[in-house]
């Protein structure tokens, strides 16, 4: 059973990358107000776009509406990334995350991200909060005629109160007066190349994440043979499946009682994604053992939904996975 989980539990780890890997739903009326986000990302292998207002104001009110102690954690970890910054997650209406794969030794990867947020700022405000949150631990550059902000943290933080991660330097530049981009220093300054130069880049990225307009979240990643080489699949079987995907998008929407969940999985060839699909369905098949021995009643209740809930399609060469869960069931989660 043992070696059946880790075979499940990678299964899921891959699924997950696309999800870890970049933010951005671009709807009408967001990009009538703000230019295209996309103009200032780098050249990228993932991107994930949010849609930070609706998740905000909709999404994580639904999923922590019975659960005081969850939306203490999540308003204090807001604040936090507050104080130590300057920057108010909550003053942004949208965000584009692009990610690069390195590969700096054998079944080593590693991710160069920046986020290109946009919303409501008063740069000079900005800098003047930046420069009191930091208490001396920031400093400031000049590259190609913008101004950067780059905060000395060297410690776990939750990036824009919700992800945790660890932060050594965290840069902070203002592309025009409702857009900025967060990362590390290298990447900032790659996104100001990117914005100055205006060459369209990831057009097939931001399609593929941006297909439903009215999803919260969006994503999608090109997946290199190195990436999958560098991934624990397991047997040498589920490996091979896996191993042909050469790209993961998809979609996390909400409604006022439930959350949704679409990975697409696009194969080599048709024949690759119907083996893939054989090999989830096997695997669905054992995940409900599993669940049934999960000791926490609402993570077991969510993983139960999820599961019952879940439907795999192929079409073609793309393998669909598609589910849903009520929005309550995800505090759990969030402790």
């Amino acid at each position: 059973m043992n070696l059946m989980k880790r075979r499940v539990l990678n299964v899921i780890a891959l699924l997950a990358v696309a999800l870890s890997v970049t933010l951005l739903s671009q709807t009408k009326s967001q990009a009538q107000v703000h230019g295209d986000a996309f103009i200032y990302l780098p050249d990228s292998d993932g991107v994930l776009v949010v849609d930070v207002r609706r998740l905000m104001n909709e999404t994580l009110p639904r999923v922590l509406a019975d659960n005081a102690n969850a939306i203490a954690h999540v308003n204090a970890d807001l604040e936090n990334f507050k104080t130590r910054t300057g920057l108010d997650p909550r003053a942004f209406d949208r965000a584009v995350i692009g990610t690069r794969y390195t590969h700096p030794s054998p079944n080593v990867t590693k991710l160069e991200t920046v986020a290109i947020a946009q919303g409501r700022f008063d740069v000079k405000s900005l800098a003047a909060a930046g420069r009191e949150a930091a208490k001396g631990n920031m400093r400031g550059e000049k590259f190609r005629g913008a101004n950067i902000m780059i905060f000395t943290i060297n410690d776990q933080m939750k990036m824009f109160g919700l992800i945790n991660m660890k932060v050594t330097d965290l840069a902070v530049c203002a592309l025009n007066n409702d857009t900025l981009a967060i990362g590390s220093p290298e990447t900032v300054r790659a996104a100001i190349v990117a914005g100055q130069t205006k060459r369209l880049r990831n057009m097939e990225l931001k399609a593929l994440a941006t297909r439903d307009p009215q999803a919260v979240v969006g994503f999608a990643s090109n997946m290199s043979r190195d990436l999958m080489a560098n991934l624990n699949l397991g047997t040498d079987a589920i490996a091979e499946d896996v191993g042909s995907i050469r790209q993961l998008y998809g979609s996390i929407g909400s409604t006022e009682t439930d959350v949704s969940l679409l990975v697409i999985a696009r194969s080599e060839t048709a024949s690759a994604a119907k083996n893939l699909g054989d090999t989830v369905t096997g695997l669905k098949q054992l995940a409900g053992f599993m669940i049934m021995s999960m000791k926490d009643d609402e993570k077991r209740a969510l993983a139960q939904g999820a599961l019952s809930n879940l439907k795999i399609t192929t079409r073609g060469n793309e393998l669909e996975l598609r589910t849903q869960f009520a929005a309550a069931s995800l505090a759990a989660m969030i402790k």
